[in-house]
């Protein structure tokens, strides 16, 4: 009766979880970081429909840039962005695909990129781990980044593929712990959903 009586006392694994990430600050981390990255991509589609507004026409710009630049070249350039630190912010990518020729076929290439680009950043960061005095400098700069992969692993890479966060830093952060790579492939595939969903709102913008 007694081991019945435990087994039905025990909470549900979710309930437990959520309980866990709750007393850590994950749900925090989260909001805080989603704030931090909202206001500055809001600065910049203000700053974009501003310019479009006023000072020129985004289509023809657009349209130029689909006109002089190869494809090849343009993903080649943000494929680099996203393995170091993603410098470029994305949405200006996704804005090209929706005025070229095939917007889907190349709105997947940029998701294959991003997705790329963060396997690049993951192997960066397991060769830091390898070069002592690079190792240390980057246990002082992404501190508060480890800890929190360590902290929560898998949920933290869902949350960098899903929400406006670096996802180049957390993929070199869960390098650095040497995260099991396998399940860093799969949680990095959600970064195809985060395209794919962008492209909803920004696709009817252009």
């Amino acid at each position: 009766m007694k081991k019945k009586d435990e087994k039905s006392k025990k909470k549900p694994r979710w309930r437990l979880m959520h309980q866990y990430y709750s007393y850590t600050g994950f749900y925090k981390f989260v909001g805080k970081s989603v704030k931090k990255a909202i206001i500055p991509i809001l600065i910049v589609v203000a700053a974009v429909l501003a310019l479009d507004f006023y000072v020129l026409d985004l289509n023809k710009v657009l349209a130029t840039v689909t006109e002089t630049y190869p494809p090849a070249g343009i993903i080649l350039v943000f494929l680099l962005s996203e393995s170091v630190l993603g410098l470029v912010p994305p949405e200006l990518f996704i804005a090209w695909a929706g005025k070229s020729l095939y917007p889907i076929f190349y709105l997947s290439l940029l998701a294959a990129a991003s997705y790329v680009g963060g396997i690049i950043s993951y192997f960066i960061g397991v060769s830091i781990t390898k070069i002592p005095a690079i190792h240390r400098q980057m246990e002082v700069n992404l501190a508060k980044h480890i800890k929190n992969t360590r902290k929560w692993g898998g949920f933290l890479i869902i949350v960098g593929a899903l929400l406006p966060i670096p996802f180049a830093i957390t993929s070199i952060a869960a390098g650095f712990i040497r995260f099991p790579f396998m399940s860093y492939l799969m949680f990095g595939l959600l970064r195809f959903v985060r395209f794919y969903l962008y492209a909803l709102v920004i696709f009817e913008m252009v």
